[in-house]
């Protein structure tokens, strides 16, 4: 937990963006794995992390407006507790740590919130992601699962975005932190990508060391030879060399701030010319980004920016053709970059996209586009100083889109599908950073994770025994 100044700073600012009523914010409750006394490793919900600090279950937290009083509900402790958890501090010694003025029992929760709509008054929320959470609040707020999310605040849901979306000199210290534990996580990958390695025991290696560093795996490892698959969940495969190994993996910290980050290793250590054309032409639109990045910029122009640099990587190798900026204009490029260039990124790994993507990645300004590829960039809007982005070209050769485009003539004006058949085998490549959008520009952050072809060959090429 930080202090709690700073959580009563956080609540102070957010009642200066939401007019009147009661804020509700529940926190996550455990989750049965298998049975019920077996649960899921907990993780509390970010909203309730940011603004009440505890991370624990069996707690929620009310700012009421107009009284100017923030209340911790939850359990005292009893015996059983004790027996099974340990002492713990009293329920007015945690609202104490979160700078709370008010407790009352989780029993007393739905009374509350009832007599609070009784008054006439308005209960803020948004819409909860968990189904547990989703039928509790038909007991405390008489709505079913169906009717939560038309219920829910749009004017929280924009007060929460604007607000945790520029983050606070902690929290880039703690987004460090996790980018510390990531290099150890990416590089012990490159040392163990080699012949006859299972996939499996990477992916088990790296979330170990994650979980060494203080938290869990901030998503579930994405990590495959067979890279053309974005979210390839599948380790099942030895690796073998000529093949590529992309591993897109993070980490949180105790406090439950994430890092995010991708890499795509030669298996045994040496890229093929053909696989370093194509790495080169990733790794160009990364570098490109990163240069170009600053405040008052849109990101939807990176993203198209990275899309540009994309197809003339490939125009050079003999794979796309025409005008580079009516390829891009007509979408032909996303054949072989078929997603956004990167999402926000805080206390979860796709920050505050539990409000709605929408809300967070696009605004008045920009709006989300239809186009097959730019559909699925998550953040469009204009940068700003504290934003934490993702950097995540890529370009990946999937046969299935490759026959149908093929088969519709789908860009042929721009693809040369002859070049394309040859690349079916080949897999993908991503290459991802994490970057604070500064004063002047951007910065990089965490420790400098082998990404140029020389040393990300030299990585693979010191061999973890």
């Amino acid at each position: 937990m930080f202090s709690s100044e700073v959580y009563t700073s956080r609540r102070n600012q957010l009642r200066k963006l939401v007019k009147s009523g009661v804020i509700f914010f529940p926190g996550n409750p455990e989750v049965p794995f298998n049975y019920p006394a077996n649960t899921y490793g907990y993780r509390q919900d970010s909203n309730f992390l940011y603004y009440f600090g505890l991370d624990h279950a069996g707690f929620a937290g009310v700012m009421d407006l107009e009284e100017g009083t923030d209340i911790l509900f939850g359990n005292h402790q009893e015996m059983d507790d004790i027996i099974w958890e340990g002492n713990l501090p009293s329920l007015d010694e945690l609202a104490k740590h979160v700078g709370a003025n008010k407790v009352l029992t989780n029993a007393e929760l739905g009374a509350y919130l009832q007599g609070v709509i009784a008054a006439g008054r308005k209960v803020h929320f948004v819409a909860p992601y968990r189904a547990e959470l989703k039928l509790m609040f038909q007991d405390w707020l008489g709505l079913t699962p169906a009717l939560i999310k038309t219920h829910s605040s749009v004017e929280l849901i924009k007060a929460i975005v604007s607000q945790r979306e520029i983050k606070e000199p902690r929290e880039i210290v703690e987004i460090e932190i996790a980018l510390e534990t990531a290099y150890r996580m990416h590089t012990t990958a490159m040392r163990m990508a080699h012949e006859g390695v299972w996939e499996q025991a990477i992916a088990g290696t790296i979330e170990g060391i994650a979980l060494a560093g203080g938290g869990p795996v901030s998503f579930p490892v994405i990590l495959s030879m067979n890279g053309q698959t974005l979210h390839n969940h599948d380790h099942s495969h030895f690796l073998k060399n000529g093949r590529l190994l992309i591993v897109d993996a993070g980490c949180e910290t105790n406090k439950h701030y994430a890092a995010d980050i991708t890499r795509t290793s030669p298996v045994g250590g040496k890229f093929s010319q053909k696989q370093a054309e194509i790495y080169q032409t990733v790794l160009n639109a990364n570098k490109a980004v990163i240069e170009a990045c600053k405040p008052g910029i849109f990101y939807k122009d990176m993203h198209l920016l990275a899309a540009r640099t994309i197809v003339n990587g490939l125009k050079e190798i003999g794979l796309m053709k025409g005008d580079t900026d009516a390829a891009v204009a007509a979408g032909a490029h996303a054949l072989f970059f078929p997603h956004g260039l990167g999402h926000q990124m805080g206390l979860d790994v796709h920050d505050l996209e539990n409000l709605g993507e929408n809300y967070v990645g696009y605004d008045h300004e920009v709006s989300r586009a239809s186009q097959f590829g730019l559909a699925f960039l998550r953040m469009g809007k204009r940068l700003k100083p504290g934003h934490v982005m993702t950097d995540e070209p890529g370009i990946y050769f999937i046969p299935a889109l490759i026959d149908q485009w093929r088969a519709a003539g789908t860009h042929k004006d721009f693809i040369n599908f002859d070049k394309a058949e040859t690349y079916k085998d080949f897999g993908g490549i991503r290459i991802e950073d994490d970057l604070l959008i500064t004063e002047t520009g951007c910065k990089v952050l965490g420790r400098p994770i082998p990404k140029e072809i020389a040393d990300v060959e030299s990585m693979v090429a010191n061999k973890l025994v």
